[in-house]
């Protein structure tokens, strides 16, 4: 009997043995199937995460962040361990002592699941095991991708330490609302840094990676709250916490910023702009789209914040006020549904929802709740609703005539809000204060202009962008019109042709034809003519650009060939390829204000090259500088100490793209221009050059400007070019947009007058004529010039540049210009000029005076 029993036991041992044999033989060659071309688990320790990359202002202040996964990189020696207790106490409690995989852990999820009927599945994936799917393999829940977890999971745990493992998972793992790791989700959920979160709000961060989806704060306040006492449970039995802790942190409720109880931390930053916009483009054009969105690194822009707010301030209130002055109402073509403005929660969650710019500082977007026999209520986006409500009054409106979005015809002028609004419309709004006191004086209706442009300004010495506008608002059109926009320049490209013709034997007293020109083209006679109509005879080169003669120019040009002009302009960076037709010495091809401004630097510097640059610098997230903008030497820095009163010498290493001398009288010139010519509107406590510009038909306007130290430069017209308007100009409507900025930049920066180079010496003379004059001569009609050493024309026999060839040309002395001379006919018909007694800026036979 007891033998049958031991056979009997003996042969079930034997069966359990056997199937234990080829279970685990089994087991094996499926590990062995499938630890076959796994992926090598040894890159993680070259763990490169994708992180945000920063940029600041040059006082160090963050103004913009660009990121596909919003992560910031934190070693795991800089994570509290109140962070990582709550996520080993959410998601692996036995982390610290098991191999890789919990074998309790997967048994009762396995017990659990047979019990429930597969209607409860429970994860059973340790931390170790979640990098691994995290990094190398899929997330599919499928038994191929739980084995090869399994075997990379112990793989790992032989290859890097706990803390090194702790330091991947907490640094990778997702946790809704765009946060990859636990230091972004701290900022995005509370704004806070690791090291700031109480017990409660960190065991909120690790209830999320069970659901981050599920999970939201605001949508399942509830299922998060619930989750989050969960996690605190668990570290107060796992020994993290005391009882106290946790019954007092669970009784708690759930903040977030999404709830509205703690400010955002973009609503820290300024919105996003023109400028961290082209820096974003800049870069990802340099370092590539993935370095730059995911490299984390560190930009210092070289914007100057306070000069960015005046170059958005000048140029949209110069489009407003052209835009305002066509009288047209468009509005912003958004509507309020009816049902939903029955409540203040319902038009306030509408309004809210509304894509409209919220970028525009004073500006606010407003829904008409109802129509009073002349006035409009609004319901006001942040503003609370007082006892009387919010108006738009009669008076507001009777400015414009409302267009019709569907007819394109203009209705008649409006007399009361209704002829303009209707209820459920979405506008814009801002509060008219007294001038007086600042006191409010009523809600006023504001758009976006139709019309649009672009202003720059940068150092003329660095190249540093100090400031850069694309249009009216970022939030309304994104198109960057200081760099994307290929516009005529018009007339501001004749300095280049001047400059040309400086650097090849002419002078500021160079006597140039300005008479009438016919051109036969392919195209047809090509007829130009100077802005007023008329002509004026032979004049000083200098005449020629301060009143932006087109004949002028073109003679110039074309005497000293359109092929020369084509490689000054390409020298100076305006084009990359000038076609060499004459009518591109008035500016007819286009290019950007970004590398007008530019090139207009150089005449400010004395003629040596600048690159722009809207960054000084570009570190890697470890810290590493990869570009530098400013590639000077300094020659003294490696001193112990500087001489007393002494500073550093800096050489300067910079290509020269025209000759000093020329690029002085080029700007002693435009100095002309702004103080007699078309850019007279320009008021600044500083000396101050520039050029306006206005296209055919006034498509386009420009004012470039420069002092001793700020070029700044303005275009406006619309998107899709067509005219301004008869009264249009560029020293109109540009010049104001400098004058604004110019004075904010004079008061922080200064100037002085421009430098003198060497080579040269200076000659008084007539302005009109291009006579000489004595050196004690004064008067209206008196300029000094400054020579180059060994350029003096033949002032008795000088050469009259016609352009077209051998013309009988009449001095305009010999008209008479300047003295009052009379011109007379004889008795055979012909004309004869009488001139009148010599005086200063007159020439007879009796010689120079």
């Amino acid at each position: 009997m007891l033998r049958s029993i031991l056979s009997f036991f003996g042969s079930i041992f034997s069966w359990i043995v056997t199937a234990a044999f080829f279970a685990a033989l089994t087991l094996g060659g499926i590990f062995w199937v499938y630890s076959r071309d796994l992926p090598s688990h040894e890159t993680l320790a070259q763990y490169s995460p994708k992180t945000i990359s920063r940029i600041y202002s040059g006082e160090g202040m963050l103004i913009d962040e660009f990121a596909e996964e919003r992560r910031i990189f934190v070693p795991s020696e800089e994570i509290p361990d109140l962070v990582k207790e709550a996520f080993i106490s959410a998601e692996d409690k036995n982390f610290f002592i098991h191999p890789g995989y919990d074998v309790r852990g997967i048994i009762g999820a396995a017990y659990q699941a047979v019990q429930t009927g597969g209607s409860t599945v429970r994860g059973a994936s340790t931390i170790t095991q979640q990098v691994m799917k995290n990094f190398l393999l899929s997330s599919d829940r499928s038994v191929e991708r739980k084995v090869k977890e399994l075997i990379l999971a112990s793989r790992l745990e032989r290859t890097l330490s706990k803390e090194q493992i702790l330091e991947l998972y907490l640094n990778e793992i997702f946790l809704g609302q765009n946060s990859f790791g636990v230091a972004a989700a701290a900022q995005v959920y509370f704004n806070k840094s690791l090291a700031e979160l109480a017990p409660h709000e960190a065991a909120m961060l690790a209830a999320m990676p069970q659901a981050p989806g599920r999970y939201h704060p605001v949508r399942a306040k509830e299922r998060v709250t619930e989750r989050r006492n969960y996690v605190l449970r668990e570290m107060w039995q796992n020994g993290y916490i005391d009882q106290a802790t946790y019954e007092a942190e669970a009784r708690l409720p759930l903040k977030s910023v999404q709830n509205g109880d703690y400010p955002s931390a973009g609503s820290q930053m300024p919105p996003r702009d023109y400028f961290t916009d082209e820096i974003r483009r800049q870069l990802s054009r340099e370092f590539g789209q993935e370095e730059f969105f995911g490299g984390g690194l560190t930009i210092r822009a070289t914007v100057e914040p306070k000069l960015q707010s005046a170059a958005a301030d000048a140029l949209r209130e110069a489009l407003e006020s052209y835009d305002r002055g066509r009288g047209v109402w468009r509005g912003t073509g958004e509507t309020i549904a009816p049902e939903q403005l029955g409540n203040e929660a319902g038009w306030r969650g509408a309004l809210f929802e509304a894509e409209v710019p919220r970028d525009i500082p004073g500006w606010y977007p407003a829904v008409v709740l109802e129509l009073g026999q002349s006035d409009a209520r609004i319901g006001i986006e942040g503003i609370e609703e007082d006892a009387d409500g919010h108006w738009i009054p009669a008076r507001d409106v009777q400015w414009a005539r409302k267009l019709n979005r569907e007819t394109r015809r203009l209705e008649a002028k409006a007399q009361v809000a209704g002829d303009l609004v209707s209820v459920g419309d979405v506008v814009l709004v801002r509060a008219m204060t007294s001038d007086g006191d600042g006191s409010f004086v009523r809600w006023t209706l504001r758009q976006v202009p139709e019309v649009q442009g672009g202003f720059m300004a940068m150092d003329v010495n660095t190249g540093r962008v100090m400031a850069m506008q694309g249009g009216f608002s970022y939030q309304s059109s994104v198109f960057n019109r200081a760099t994307q926009a290929q516009r005529q320049p018009g007339s501001s490209f004749k300095p280049f042709v001047y400059a040309a013709a400086l650097d090849n034997n002419y002078t500021p007293a160079t006597i140039v034809v300005d008479e009438a020109i016919r051109i036969n083209t392919p195209y047809g006679m090509w007829e130009p003519k100077n802005a007023s109509g008329r002509t004026y005879g032979p004049s000083p080169l200098r005449t020629g650009i301060e009143q932006s003669r087109n004949l002028m120019t073109i003679r110039v040009a074309q005497d000293i060939g359109m092929e020369r002009v084509a490689e000054y302009a390409e020298k100076f960076g305006v084009y990359d390829d000038l076609k060499p037709f004459l009518a591109n010495a008035l500016g007819a091809q286009e290019t950007t204000l970004f590398k007008m401004v530019a090139a207009y630097a150089m005449f400010a510097n004395g003629g040596e090259r600048v690159e722009p640059t809207l960054v000084d610098r570009v570190q890697d997230r470890r810290g590493r500088t990869v570009y530098r903008h400013d590639k000077r030497v300094c020659e003294t820095c490696g001193m112990q100490a500087l001489p007393a009163g002494q500073g550093p010498v800096i050489a300067s290493n910079r290509e020269r793209v025209m000759d000093a001398v020329t690029a002085y009288q080029l700007t002693s010139m435009l100095e002309g221009v702004v103080q007699r010519g078309s850019g007279k509107g320009v008021s600044l406590p500083v000396p101050v050059a520039g050029k306006t510009g206005t296209t055919n038909d006034a498509k386009d306007v420009w004012f470039i400007g420069f002092t001793s130290n700020i070029v700044a430069g303005c275009y406006l017209g619309y998107d899709q070019p067509r005219t301004l308007g008869s009264n249009a100009y560029g020293g109109t409507l540009c010049v104001p947009v400098f004058n604004a900025f110019m004075r904010e930049a004079v008061r922080e920066y200064g100037g002085s007058a421009f430098a003198v180079p060497p080579g040269g010496h200076w000659v008084k003379i007539d302005r009109f004529t291009g006579q000489r004059l004595p050196d004690g001569a004064s008067g209206d009609n008196v300029v000094a010039e400054y020579f180059r050493d060994g350029s003096d024309p033949d002032w008795m026999s000088p050469v009259i540049i016609s352009g077209f060839g051998d013309e009988k040309v009449i001095l305009p002395w010999e008209a008479g210009g300047g003295a009052g001379a009379t011109s007379i006919t004889t008795s055979t018909g012909r004309k004869k000029v009488i001139p009148k007694k010599t005086d200063f800026g007159t020439m007879s036979s009796g010689g120079l005076y």
